[in-house]
């Protein structure tokens, strides 16, 4: 069975856009995780032609965009992972909108918005996602986030459907969206924007490179915010005042340039950054009373 399902996803996404124990470390951001049984990069269009195999060979399959929220298990990911990566990648700018698909990077469909002079996604110019995976979850950084600026999002639906969402039917909340609940594939989504005067655009974009280089260890390998922002705090702050700036367990480690980070110092696994991620959330609970909740996702096998 395992070798007709691997024939027929090389007849599907072509030669060279597929392959067998996939070392995942080499797509996600924290540079960690085993090996995916399956994997493939394929265009659009070959999307639910691919979820239709899965089915047809009950193999379990999941998406991922960047890679840059996720902590992938040291054992890896039984079944098919899915990038939409360069493959589902293209941004295009109609007058003051910006239709990007679910593979292209944040900071690329950023960048075209700044060439066209719209305003009004600057904030996104330094975010490590993918379009898909921002939309997934409402992604923000410095007082702007995804609602702000979506207009609508075509997703592929569990039953291999393409459907147009609105704003509302997306629902957003804080680092989350209804697609979240709903077993679909972000395949790509509009931006509704402004137009803005190209030298603020810049300025603004340039301020906000300048505050996380500064701000946030982008020398190490990371999935960038570790922790969702309980309500009445901050993560940082939290882990900072618990005492565990620069806590290690082996080369995972809390920041000592921001604690609200957890970072790769090289040679970490994935076990070593999820029991890191574990013991900061028991030991602010223990001396605060609030359970911090992950951004990152866990997936596969640890």
């Amino acid at each position: 069975m395992s070798d007709i399902f691997w024939r027929q996803l090389q007849e599907i996404t072509g030669n060279g856009k597929c392959s067998r124990q996939e070392d995942m470390s080499k797509h996600t951001t924290f540079r960690v995780g085993g090996p995916a049984e399956y994997y493939a990069c394929p265009g659009r269009a070959q999307v639910a032609e691919i979820i239709s195999l899965c089915h047809a060979h009950k193999v379990p399959w999941m998406v991922i965009g960047n890679g840059s929220n996720l902590l992938v298990g040291d054992k890896g990911i039984p079944g098919l992972v899915i990038e939409l990566g360069k493959d589902s990648a293209q941004v295009i700018v109609e007058g003051s909108e910006v239709r990007a698909q679910a593979g292209a990077l944040l900071s690329v469909a950023a960048r075209k918005a700044a060439d066209a002079a719209l305003t009004g996604m600057e904030f996104a110019s330094g975010i490590p996602g993918s379009v898909g995976g921002a939309v997934v979850m409402n992604a923000g950084a410095y007082g702007g986030e995804m609602k702000q600026i979506v207009k609508k999002a075509t997703v592929l639906t569990a039953e291999g459907m393409e459907k147009e969402l609105s704003a509302e039917e997306l629902d957003f909340g804080y680092r989350h969206s209804s697609i979240a609940g709903m077993q679909a594939i972000v395949l790509e989504a509009v931006f509704a924007l402004e137009k803005g005067d190209p030298a603020a655009i810049e300025e603004q974009m340039s301020k906000l490179r300048s505050q996380r280089s500064e701000k946030q260890p982008l020398e190490y390998p990371s999935a960038g915010s570790t922790f969702k922002r309980p309500e009445g705090y901050f993560a940082g702050k939290l882990i900072q005042d618990a005492g565990l700036r620069g806590y290690r367990v082996g080369d995972a480690q809390v920041s000592e340039k921001h604690c609200g980070f957890v970072i790769n110092r090289g040679e970490a696994t994935a076990a070593q950054i999820r029991q890191l991620i574990h013991d900061v959330q028991d030991k602010v609970a223990e001396q605060f009373g609030v359970r911090l909740e992950t951004e990152v996702r866990f997936v596969g096998e640890f």
